[in-house]
């Protein structure tokens, strides 16, 4: 296994095709969830210089932080509440320009402007986790961070 990444690349998708065949590699070779999940935390983190990269593991009805990477963070969050409770009760992708506008909000940072969080889905449509990114900028997030963090959290989604 490499120690390092390497990213290169001017637009964020010519580092997401740098990324993904890296980080699917880091998952490929792991058994534990817990282990896999930091990993391609910290890459998708240390990439991008997100403000906040983690994982949300659903146990008993109710979304545990999982490993992350970033400011300490919210520990629990309800089914529905936030932009993580509401992506694991759509089981969809949601994208959010501006954290302020979006209703009901979680704010663990103050610094967050921006968000995206996606659900890790099984096949049979169960939501087993969510992935949650921060940026400290507005507008940070598009379909083009939809489909990249999309193909790490499916290949996640066989650790469960």
């Amino acid at each position: 296994m490499a120690e390092n990444l390497s990213i290169q690349g001017n637009s964020k998708e010519e580092r997401y095709q740098n990324l993904l065949p890296q980080v699917l590699a880091l998952i490929e070779g792991e058994s534990d969830l817990i282990a896999a999940m930091g990993n391609a935390c910290a890459a998708m983190h240390h990439t991008f210089g997100w403000l906040w990269t983690g994982f949300y593991i659903v146990k008993n009805d109710e979304l545990v932080l999982g490993p992350f990477q970033g400011p300490i963070a919210c520990t629990r969050i309800q089914k529905g509440r936030g932009v993580c409770g509401s992506a694991w009760q759509q089981a969809t992708t949601l994208v959010v320009s501006n954290v302020d506008d979006f209703a009901g909000h979680i704010a663990c940072s103050s610094l967050a402007r921006s968000e995206i969080v996606l659900p890790l889905i099984d096949r049979d449509g169960v939501v087993l986790a969510v992935l949650d990114v921060d940026s400290a900028e507005l507008a940070t997030f598009d379909e083009v961070d939809a489909k990249y963090l999309g193909e790490i959290c499916q290949a996640l989604v066989r650790l469960f």
